[in-house]
Parts: structure tokens; sequence; C-alpha cells
């Protein structure tokens, strides 16, 4: 008699919960926002760490995250650990450059990295800070790629990463840079497809894939979202669904599945969601939970 084989099932490797963070609504918060395996964002949090708008975040250590940089009156490095239980800890002392509007993800399976920003009186910045898988933030790794601030970025490919889009100097740009599966980022990719824009988060889905979506065009605020192949490929623009808007958060859920969430929609910052499926499919307006904000961010874990 033949043994029954059972039939093969693939894997969901992301995390189940996320964690939106800080912004910016008449003054800096710090309050944060948790998102259940299901996509349900609770109620605030209290604060914990300094207020400030503008900082990146992302994923470590395969279940933790982390918070770190942004403007709170004065451009700051200092970041706050997210434990896999999704608890903010308390500052620790910024490392590299300070600056804000900068962009966030995980690479490796278990580590991070922190790129790109807005350094005060005009300037922009192309440098990176790696993430260790224990926290750990690296001193400054010499930029590549167009210096530019607002860019979003996410984990593709299981292990690697990708940042795109942002501003240099007077123009948005569309360009994207690839991170490899030991941190090194890749000169610019020409030809990237996809409205040009700013403050357009990202997030991953599928497993191994991920999405850019919403921002700031030279014609206004846009909802258009753009898919990442599992092997970096931007694909050109979905069209809109849901409120057009810049600034607003994004990570993972559920293990395979994305959120946007909050953001600013060129009259007032809102705190409305929109989930992505497991296929990149953006879904409508979910009514806002918790304070209506900008220039937040977010990350998973667990």
């Amino acid at each position: 008699m033949f043994p029954i084989i059972p039939a093969a099932t693939t894997a969901v490797s992301g995390n189940q919960e996320g964690i939106f963070g800080f912004g910016d609504d008449s003054g800096n918060l710090a309050m944060t926002n948790l998102v259940s395996n299901a996509g349900v964002v609770s109620t605030d949090v209290a604060g914990v760490g300094t207020a400030r708008n503008g900082p990146g975040a992302c994923e470590y250590g395969e279940d933790k995250g982390i918070f770190g940089f942004g403007y709170a009156g004065t451009f700051v490095s200092m970041t706050n650990l997210v434990s896999n239980a999704g608890v903010v800890a308390t500052d620790v002392a910024g490392v590299g450059t300070i600056r804000v509007e900068l962009a966030a993800c995980d690479y490796g399976g278990d580590k991070g990295i922190f790129g790109y920003g807005y350094i005060g009186s005009g300037n922009k910045t192309a440098v990176s800070n790696l993430v260790s898988n224990t926290g750990v933030v690296a001193t400054d790794v010499s930029g590549v790629g167009t210096a530019r601030y607002g860019p979003g970025a996410t984990q593709y490919g299981e292990d690697k990463g990708i940042f795109g889009y942002g501003l240099n100097g007077g123009d948005n740009v569309s360009i994207t840079n690839l991170v490899s599966n030991a941190g090194v980022i890749a000169t610019d990719q020409a030809a990237t497809t996809g409205t040009a824009r700013r403050y357009s988060p990202a997030c991953s889905y599928g497993g191994d894939k991920g999405i850019f979506g919403f921002g700031l065009s030279g014609g206004g605020d846009v909802g258009v979202t753009n898919l990442v192949s599992n092997t970096g490929v931007v694909a050109t623009d979905t069209a809109a669904v849901g409120t057009a808007r810049r600034f607003p958060g994004a990570c993972e859920y559920g293990g395979d599945k994305g959120i946007f969430g909050y953001g600013y929609d060129g009259s007032n910052a809102v705190s409305m969601t929109n989930l992505v499926s497991n296929a990149g499919v953006v879904a409508t307006d979910v009514t806002g939970v918790g304070t209506i904000r900008a220039q937040l961010t977010a990350c998973s874990f667990n």
C-alpha cells in the first residue's frame, strides 16, 4: 500500500502583526497603534520615546521592529526598539547622520537598513545605516544612488530590499535602488516605471513581493500603487483605490498581507486605512481608528 503524501503548502514567511507610530497633527506625536493579524487597527497606545515626525521604521531579528530618526523640533537620530509583543522601548542614543523623511526596510531575513533623508537647509542625503539582528544601528555607510528625501522602502524576495521614489531637490523621481541580502545598496535603476512622487511608503505582501502606494506628485496627492515582483521589478501604476494622500505609513500583517494607514489628504490629516491582499490588491478605505496624523511610519513584528 502506498503512503499518503500530504499536498504541498506554501509557507507564510512574514510577520503577523504591525505597528504605526509617531507623526504630526498640529504638533509632534509619539503614540502608536497596533495592527492585528486580521488587519484591525487598535486605539491609541500612549507614546513612549521622543515625540517626532518623519522617522523611518523596519523589522529586525525576524520578529521585532525599530523606529529611528525624525524631527522633534530639531533633527534627531535616536531609535526606539519594538518587542515581539509590540511594546515600544524608551529612546536609544542615536547613531548616524541626523535626518528626517528617510525610509527603512529589512534585509537578510533578520536585519534592517535606514536610508536617504532630509538633513536641513535644502540638503538631502543618500547615506544608510545598517541595523543588526539585535537592533543595533551602525555608523553611516557612504551614500549610493541619487540623494533624496521622502522615499519608501520595502523587503522583497524574502531577504532583499528596495528603496524607491522621493524628492531630489525640486524634482520628484521614480528611481529605485535595490538592497542585497548583505545590505548593500545598488546604484540607481534606470527606466523605473510609475508616477514620480514623494512621501509614498511601501510594505511587503505575498511573502516575497512589495508594494509602493500613495504620495505627492507634481500634480498633487495621488492614490496610485506600484507592485514590486520577487525579483525587484517595479510595475506600472495601478489605478488609485482609496483616498489620495501623502505621508501615510505602511507595513505587513497576517504573514502575507499589507496595510496603508493615516496620512494627509491635501487639506487635513486623516486616519483611514487601506488593506492589501496577498495578491497585492488594495481595498477601499476603512474608517480610521486612533489619532489622525501624517508623517508617521510603520513596521511589522511577531
